[in-house]
């Protein structure tokens, strides 16, 4: 299994320098965890940055046909001990737990996760 973190989605989407490397990692769609809250971030991107509202539409759906994990309890106290362990943000510990609950590695750019085992860290070029 494996969580594909917002950052990732956004530079598959976009077409990012790092679309290639993130497209040859990504799983089948059933192997695929989508928390809600990479959603709820990916959803205001999109509307942000996204013009038409069928792409938008589309990329949703897409995420929608993965495993969607909810914010459990069981999630949300573990997320606040990650959080407060590794200096996570809310978002970022809430991912975190909800990929070690499912037993899950995350694949991101962002570089919140770099050091954290279980994840497989892709640095954005520099502009």
């Amino acid at each position: 299994m494996r969580l594909v973190d917002t950052s990732a989605w956004i530079e598959w989407i976009a077409d990012g320098p790092l679309e290639a490397r993130i497209g040859s990692l990504l799983p089948k769609q059933s192997d695929w965890l989508v928390p809600t809250i990479v959603q709820y971030e990916l959803s205001k991107w999109l509307l942000r940055n996204v013009v038409a509202s069928e792409r938008r539409q589309e990329v949703i759906a897409f995420s929608t046909r993965c495993l969607i994990v909810p914010l459990t309890t069981e999630i949300a106290i573990s997320a606040s001990q990650l959080g407060r362990t590794h200096e996570l943000a809310a978002a970022d510990a809430i991912i975190y737990a909800s990929a070690q609950a499912h037993g899950a590695d995350i694949l991101t750019c962002d570089a919140h996760f770099e050091a954290l085992p279980g994840v497989n860290y892709l640095a954005k070029k520099p502009n």
